[in-house]
């Protein structure tokens, strides 16, 4: 039994350069939504074994930061539109980087 250890530098490169790719266009898509006067503020579940969770008076208080930040905006509306576009661009990226990758694992 030998080991293609030339295939498997390519596997371990390639995994590594998607991982990267889909991480960063995540990233990028929640910094052009956030630019976009759409912070995303989302309240956390309830479990009972957590270690921390926000209260409604927390909560009230991200949302109410979010909403200062996204009027303080110096983009033009246009600009904001752009930036949404980008958002949703970058995170249809990502789907269907996970989708193929599902896809690739699945079909073979």
């Amino acid at each position: 039994m030998t080991i293609d250890w030339l295939a498997f530098v390519q596997v371990f490169f390639v995994a590594l350069i998607a991982g990267v790719l889909v991480v960063g266009f995540y990233a990028l898509g929640l910094r052009l939504l956030a630019r976009s006067g759409r912070t995303p503020v989302v309240a956390p579940a309830v479990f009972t074994d957590a270690i921390r969770v926000m209260t409604p008076k927390q909560i009230a208080k991200a949302q109410k930061q979010a909403d200062k930040a996204a009027r303080r905006s110096p983009l033009t509306s246009g600009e904001k539109t752009v930036a949404l576009i980008g958002a949703y661009a970058c995170f249809a990226v990502v789907v269907l980087a996970v989708v193929g990758g599902i896809l690739l694992i699945v079909l073979g």
